[in-house]
């Protein structure tokens, strides 16, 4: 039996600059206008997220999909669910590449290309794991100041996101000739102190549910209370033995963003994950 113990959690939140948008938009809908209408006033106004063909843009279309009440595989991972919450993600994200908001580098973008994009003063939004927030304040601590956080934005208005969980696990090996020092690292790696020390120094979300209420992480991971609640309501990657076959044809189908039509890349979708299930390995 595989075991591993959680070393840390993730999930993105929307970063934005405040001084560009004041009050951050709740929606896909109102940031898409919130960023033309930025565009149209000749100000830094792109909405920076992962749209390179790797795992990135299957965590993004995971979390459309959820946020649009659907799912992509059913539970057990037996069967293709894709419908029209599927239809609405990808008009979304085709919207999205497909306007003023987009970064020109959309189609090749990964998360630090967002981070540096958003760092250089182009971009009023972005999407992105928290280790932007350390980052920012040591490279940029002017516009660090400027940088508000908040949910990620909705698909539909007034039911909250489910953004794709993210996080690493620790596990020791069978082949390992000294098991009980490993153990005793892994203790070591995970307990709350060293938690908060990956939380301040590198942004990561903690999965002891303890530091969300810790005092002492309140200056210096303000955020915690939005992360918490989107931890606690996360959307979650296709559980199945086949994932490898089916991340690839999730990626595939969507590179680039901007090429995006919603009903065939659904279609393709449906017929490459059902190989995938059948063990009709795409790779």
């Amino acid at each position: 039996q595989l075991v591993a113990v959680p070393d840390n959690s993730n999930t993105q939140l929307l970063w934005y600059n405040s001084a560009l948008t004041p009050k951050p938009p709740t929606t896909w809908a109102q940031m898409i206008a919130d960023a033309e209408h930025l565009a149209k006033e000749g100000k830094p106004h792109y909405i920076e997220i992962q749209g390179a063909q790797y795992e990135g843009a299957t965590v993004w279309f995971n979390t459309m999909v959820a946020s649009a009440g659907g799912t992509i595989l059913n539970p057990d991972a037996t069967k293709v669910t894709l419908g029209a919450p599927a239809v609405k993600a990808l008009s979304i994200m085709k919207e999205l590449a497909s306007s003023p908001a987009a970064d020109p580098s959309l189609s090749v973008q990964m998360e630090n290309d967002n981070r540096l994009a958003f760092e250089a003063g182009n971009a009023a939004f972005e999407l992105n794991y928290p280790f932007v927030y350390p980052s920012i304040q040591a490279d940029k601590p002017a516009l660090a100041k400027k940088m508000g956080y908040t949910n990620y934005p909705s698909v539909t208005p007034g039911q909250p996101a489910k953004v794709t969980i993210g996080g690493s696990n620790l596990g020791v090996s069978s082949y390992s000739k000294y098991p009980q020092y490993d153990f005793a690292a892994i203790k070591c790696l995970t307990n709350a102190a060293n938690q908060k020390v990956d939380a301040i120094k590198g942004g990561l979300p903690p999965t002891l549910a303890s530091l969300y209420s810790d005092p002492a992480l309140t200056k210096p991971y303000p955020f915690k209370t939005l992360i918490k609640q989107q931890l606690a309501d996360a959307g979650i990657r296709p559980q199945t033995p086949a994932y490898a076959d089916v991340t690839i044809a999730i990626q595939k189908a969507l590179s680039p963003p901007a090429s995006i039509d919603p009903t065939s890349v659904l279609d393709t979708l449906k017929s490459q994950l059902k190989a995938a299930l059948s063990s009709g390995a795409l790779i």
